[in-house]
């Protein structure tokens, strides 16, 4: 292999970039470990994942850049990860490669040698690969591209520390890998130096030593690439002349687009490295992983076995814990939820003293914090057993399998096949997701009419943020039918999301379907620390949630809830009057006369106002709410048991709420980054008044059909 030195003062920078679903996030985790930040690259949101490891005590920067098929992008991602790869204070790229798909992994792999930058390929997956009965020579391969190639298995750390060591020896040793020079036949290499000169000539200093790279791109057809060389270059219009010309030399000579001969070739090439370094062992067999596929993807089998998973999901989650009471306490057993409502309990019966002489600053501690706050963190629990299984279905390969289920039904409403990746980040899996990153996923959407609709729809998914208002009013309501009352919650997200999304591209936002090639990646069984990792990091964004903004949304509305009127005098007429006179009961009694007409009193309105700050607010307000309201009686139960005692609550109204809450106007956060995606205000204006209009239609026919049949009244 051929070195050379480069002297350079400045932090040396590390990317992985690979093709989607080819392990690459997997070899940042495992090289980073948890020392690791993520910000967003400037002027976009899409996000930016740096970490650092720590070999021979010298600490080392890496990126994990967004996946990309080839350099020549189309998405935000693709056109960032493009422009990191061609940032010259790059000091060296790992490429993951998947070996399971390698010919078309090399595609990109090729593009890079063209660059002439120094990388090291992380040849992941070799053990399936192997299963499979596919032998990868890594050091012959290594000796055809004339680079490193380093066998891995991302989710099981195997080759995580010789991939280490190289890339400390390079960027310690400031050594520069040059790659094979990759070459397409006599008749297209002497087309590519006619133009690497013609550029030579003709660009400025900095961007000569890409001349060649720039030459083959131009044969592609990049033509974003092309319009940012001709500003560059001195004469613009003699040089499309000329590159006009040498295109059509090469096209009538390959009797074929100039664009099409370039694929060809580096296919090509990739074939030929895939003969001289990869056997086979046995005859050719239909792996497991397409067996599999036969049943799960079924077109009558796979939704059946989709809606078994989704309830199996629902069920381990509710059983393990709000409905199996096996944690031991003081005198009885306890389930855990219940557990972490004892604890806040008992927490604050420790600030009782300041009752009888502080009673604003006992209320705001014990109603407003404890309970409030008390009443969201009690789910954590639920939320982490569910992230865990969600993160342990990711992990398996199955999500992919649901977007390819589900794709068939979503063409039918209008929707793109993209759209369901947004759709099930969102939430679309089970009451896991969020859609701040739901959003930020219709990036990949390339039609603006298609992002506009998944956008729109996306909120109706049911986000981690509803699911402690789904736990409190399940568990107050419907604790003999938790599994089938989630599943319903679940089925009518997606039910209302199509017809939504079928409305708006029938009759309000419309154009052409784009075509969908999804990628199925094939099974694993999930690595235990992996999915455990993955678990807490999202719990403990929950958590972190809880203690910033969800806690400053319920000291706000605690303020509303306490504070009178001035019309009405001192503190004393919330005693007097109920807090019903408070700031926030006033505001809840003026939609009164709107929301009674599907069940909903000002207390829940009052609630409903703090959700559209963020969906779990909504469990902390009722906490505080009718922790304020029996602050004068004997009774401090949980809010479920409260809520259940309550004469004007009854399943039919608790059902009711959690269609509204599933459907209402997308939480601050969400109308934010629709913003910032649409560079408008009018679409997330028109996403608050539409879903709170769909979940008003909506909860009005569930709340009255409810009563005409008697249900749950």
């Amino acid at each position: 292999m051929a070195y050379s030195r480069r002297a350079s003062s400045q932090q040396p920078r590390v990317i992985i970039v690979g093709n989607p679903n080819s392990g690459k996030s997997s070899i940042f985790n495992e090289i980073t470990g948890g020392l690791q930040e993520v910000s967003n690259y400037p002027g976009v949101t899409v996000e930016k994942k740096i970490g650092f490891f720590i070999h021979e005590e010298k600490r080392i920067r890496v990126e994990d850049l967004p996946g990309l098929y080839s350099l020549t992008p189309y998405t935000d991602e693709e056109i960032i990860t493009r422009d990191e790869i061609l940032s010259p204070d790059v000091s060296l790229i790992v490429n993951v490669v998947d070996s399971l798909n390698l010919e078309r992994n090399l595609y990109l792999t090729i593009q890079i040698m063209e660059l002439g930058k120094p990388f090291i390929i992380a040849l992941n997956m070799t053990d399936i690969a192997l299963k499979r009965g596919v032998i990868i020579d890594d050091k012959k391969l290594s000796q055809i591209l004339n680079v490193p190639v380093v066998k891995t298995v991302g989710n099981k750390g195997e080759g995580i520390d010789e991939l280490k060591t190289i890339i400390f020896s390079y960027v310690n040793n400031q050594k520069v890998l040059i790659p094979k020079h990759v070459t397409y036949g006599h008749e297209v290499d002497t087309i590519v130096e006619q133009i690497s000169e013609l550029l030579t000539d003709k660009l400025p200093a900095p961007e000569k030593d890409k001349t060649r790279w720039y030459a083959i791109k131009i044969l592609e057809k990049d033509f974003k690439l092309l319009d940012e060389i001709k500003n560059k270059v001195s004469d613009s219009l003699e040089f499309g002349k000329n590159i006009e010309k040498a295109i059509q030399e090469m096209e009538q000579h390959e009797n074929e687009d100039s664009g099409v001969i370039i694929a060809q070739r580096r296919y090509g090439f990739a074939s030929g490295a895939i003969r001289e370094c990869v056997t086979y062992t046995g005859e050719a067999k239909q792996n497991i992983t397409d067996q599999i596929d036969n049943i799960i993807c079924n077109r009558v089998a796979g939704p059946i076995i989709l809606l078994g998973v989704i309830s199996s999901l629902f069920y381990i989650v509710f059983k393990t814990t709000q409905e199996w009471k096996w944690i031991p306490f003081p005198n009885q057993w306890l389930s855990p939820v219940e557990l972490f409502e004892k604890f806040f309990e008992n927490f604050a019966l420790l600030f009782s003293f300041f009752e009888k002489d502080y009673p604003a600053i006992h209320s705001l501690i014990s109603d407003g914090i404890i309970s409030g706050v008390g009443a969201v963190l009690s789910f954590i629990p639920l939320i982490f057993v569910l992230f865990f299984l969600l993160s342990a279905l990711e992990d398996t390969g199955y999500v992919a399998r649901i977007a390819f289920i589900l794709d068939r039904i979503m063409r039918m409403f209008g929707l793109q096949g993209r759209s369901i990746l947004a759709l099930l980040i969102s939430g679309g899996i089970g009451a896991g997701g969020c859609a701040v990153p739901g959003v930020l996923a219709t990036r990949t959407l390339q039609e603006r009419k298609d992002k506009i609709i998944t956008m729109l729809v996306i909120p109706f998914m049911s986000c981690g943020a509803k699911l402690p208002v789904y736990a409190l009013l399940i568990g107050a309501f419907f604790q003999h039918h938790r599994t089938l009352i989630m599943l319903t919650l679940w089925a009518l997200s997606w039910i209302i999301a199509l017809i939504s999304a079928f409305i708006l591209n029938r009759f309000i936002i419309r154009g052409e379907q784009t075509p969908f090639v999804l990628e199925l990646p094939p099974y694993h069984m999930p690595v235990f620390k992996s999915v455990l990792r993955h678990a807490w990091g999202r719990t403990w964004m929950y958590i972190r949630k809880a203690g910033t903004l969800i806690l400053a949304v319920n000291i706000i509305m605690w303020a509303l809830i306490y504070i009178p009127l001035s019309s009405l005098g001192t503190t004393q007429n919330i005693k007097e009057h109920g807090i019903e006179y408070s700031i926030a009961g006033i505001l809840g009694k003026t939609i009164e006369p709107i929301t009674k007409h599907i069940g909903f009193d000002w207390k829940v309105n009052i609630a409903l106002f703090g959700g559209m700050a963020a969906k779990e607010v909504i469990v902390g307000t009722l906490g505080t709410v009718y922790h304020m309201e029996t602050s004068n009686t004997n009774e401090k139960d949980s809010l479920s048991v409260n809520l259940y005692r309550q004469p004007e609550w009854y399943p039919l109204r608790a059902f009711t709420l959690m269609i509204f809450v599933m459907l209402y106007a997308p939480c601050i956060a969400t109308l934010v980054t629709i913003g910032r995606e649409t560079g408008t205000i009018r679409i997330p204006v028109f996403s608050f008044f539409f879903s709170t209009t769909v979940a008003f239609i909506v909860s009005l026919i569930v709340f009255h059909i409810g009563h005409l049949l008697s249900l749950g009244t």
